[in-house]
């Protein structure tokens, strides 16, 4: 089937729930946005944003399937990633500079494991401020950007899984499974904050959301072929499509 230019069709109103790999610099609305443009949908939208600065499984729905978008939103999310011991900065990511040096050659493996299993549970976190949470409508990290800080309240989140893959000093790649709402820089800062080090987080990528897998996720140049090809969001195969 040709891709309309312009209107919509029964399938699209149908509406279709996709699974994409989000690629590193791009907003989670980049996504919902090219997808609009190429495929001529005019409504879109993904359960659960993901920082420019990480990469991953997005789950994006169009048409009437928006309304499943809480859905998928509330599933836990699994991550992979890296932080950096000695160092912190002020969005707890690599998004700003280096702000502090600290020495971290004290810190042992078995220290590190005690401290992050010390993150696992039932807890409160509060949202970093170059964070997408809201304050009167608009996003957190425009104030931090202008170098204001804000009050903001404390969440529960639900850290069930978090585990050291590999140390190699100050490099830590990790695995944590987590409820929404989880912000994994924050965790990494207080736990750099825990060791008296300071941590940054310096890589993140997203693998699973409830059961659907990174590995069955389209990425952006093969979305752009089904474009190309004139096909239509249907005429992809299941694997990367989430049953209605």
């Amino acid at each position: 089937m040709a891709v309309p230019s312009h209107g919509t069709t029964q399938a699209q109103d149908e509406g279709e729930v996709l699974l994409i790999d989000k690629p590193l610099n791009w907003t989670s609305f980049d996504v919902v946005h090219r997808i609009r443009q190429s495929f001529g949908i005019e409504k879109a939208g993904h359960a659960g944003t993901l920082d420019p600065r990480a990469t991953g499984l997005l789950i994006l729905c169009t048409g009437r399937q928006t309304k499943r978008i809480d859905q998928f939103a509330n599933l836990d999310k699994e991550y992979t990633g890296t932080f950096e011991l000695g160092i912190r900065t002020a969005s707890f990511d690599m998004e700003t500079v280096v702000t502090e040096r600290a020495d971290y050659t004290g810190v042992s493996h078995e220290q590190l494991q005690s401290v992050i299993l010390g993150f696992t549970g039932r807890q409160l976190q509060t949202p970093p401020m170059y964070s997408a949470a809201k304050h009167r409508g608009k996003p957190l990290y425009k104030y931090a950007r202008k170098g204001k800080t804000l009050e903001r309240r404390p969440k529960e989140i639900d850290v069930t899984e978090f585990s050291v893959v590999s140390f190699v000093p100050p490099v830590v790649e990790f695995r944590v499974v987590c409820s929404k709402g989880t912000y994994i820089r924050s965790l990494v800062s207080d736990i750099g904050d825990k060791l008296g080090c300071g941590a940054v987080l310096t890589s993140l990528r997203r693998t699973r959301i409830g059961e659907y897998k990174i590995e069955n996720a389209l990425t952006m140049e093969e979305l752009d072929k089904v474009k190309g090809e004139r096909a239509s969001l249907r005429s992809l195969s299941d694997g990367h499509r989430i049953p209605a």
